[in-house]
């Protein structure tokens, strides 16, 4: 009986790794027959676990969305990777995505209460400090990041309505590949059916049109090959394209990585100039912002466009003489322009 109860539990631990597994896959986990699997699943049903079973040439076994969340069974590892990811969205408000900071709390003290003493102090020795962003960013809605991701997962196409800078908004379908996190947006990176070319889509911008599960009910796809293979690159890429008020481009005296890692706005790309230097494109809302962004780089750089940004950061170069040698003619604590 004992020995029944534990394979249940790896049962339903591997049910959980993967979006679905065959019969035999099982067996082979599990060191047992395949009748011996379709008995422990049966008796998982009987335990108000929702298995779903696919009875096609390609189906098997995978855990369904049922009227409850089942228990999770984590690791040491996986435990401690929740935890520490945890304390990072609950100190840093979700990441962009709406209501996930409050949540992440609650989940944590859950968490935090059943963990053995060996996985707290590892949990205890990653320490998580968060900056508040200098702005605040457009927020996600966590349904429909789930119904993207799931999309994503398990390959389904997926109908969606989408809002356009301007304001304009269309229906799409798309083939979901992949999401991407940059700066502090959520994108979506998909192949458009309607315009046969990928497009990259902010998700707090899009509405997913989903069943009463809140999944995707589109049929299943076969990946496509990414653009230039990574899909992080590409994103990067095509975000530093969009309109914005104010463009400027300068020459960093640093390499591509070392400017990338410095770097805290998605509005930006890095060219490599092969000799140990980048150009960086940079769109902001304001000079300000860019002067702001570039100063902060802490890196050596000259200005090649547009002439509004030399004058900008000459000016504030002239304050912060003035500053540092005591003669700023200004009222202290008076609020001035950069530029």
């Amino acid at each position: 009986m004992l020995e029944t109860s534990a394979r249940l539990l790896r049962l339903l631990s591997l049910l959980q790794t993967r979006p679905e597994w065959s019969g035999p896959e099982l067996a082979e986990r599990l060191d047992v027959s395949v009748r011996t699997v379709r008995r422990d699943v049966d008796k998982l049903r009987g335990l108000d676990y929702p298995v779903e079973v696919d009875l096609g040439p390609t189906g098997g076994y995978r855990l369904g969305a049922g009227a409850a969340l089942p228990p999770l069974l984590l690791d040491d590892e996986e435990a401690v990777a929740v935890a520490v990811t945890l304390q990072t969205a609950a100190g840093s408000g979700g990441v962009g995505v709406a209501g996930l900071g409050e949540a992440a709390v609650r989940a944590l003290v859950k968490l935090e209460r059943i963990l053995p003493s060996r996985l707290r102090r590892r949990v205890a020795a990653v320490p998580v400090s968060t900056v508040m962003p200098l702005r605040a960013m457009p927020t996600v809605d966590p349904t429909a990041l789930v119904a993207v991701g799931a999309a994503c997962r398990d390959r389904r196409v997926l109908d969606l309505d989408y809002t356009a800078h301007d304001g304009t908004v269309t229906r799409r379908r798309v083939e979901p590949h992949h999401l991407v996190s940059w700066g502090r947006r959520w994108y979506l990176l998909a192949h458009d059916l309607g315009r046969d070319d990928w497009r990259t889509l902010r998700l707090d911008r899009l509405r997913p049109r989903v069943g009463p599960d809140g999944l995707a009910t589109g049929p299943r796809f076969v990946a496509r090959e990414v653009p230039g293979g990574d899909p992080a690159a590409y994103v990067a890429s095509k975000v530093a394209d969009v309109r914005a008020a104010f463009r400027c481009r300068v020459r960093v005296a640093a390499p591509p990585d070392v400017v990338r890692e410095r770097l805290w706005t998605d509005q930006a790309r890095v060219d490599d100039l092969g000799d140990g230097t980048s150009r960086l494109h940079l769109a902001a809302d304001h000079v300000d912002g860019a002067v702001i962004m570039l100063v902060g780089l802490g890196l050596e750089f000259v200005v090649e466009s547009p002439d509004e940004l030399g004058e900008a950061l000459r000016a504030l170069a002239t304050r912060c003489r003035k500053a540092a040698n005591g003669t700023s003619g200004g009222r202290v604590g008076a609020p001035a322009e950069l530029g």
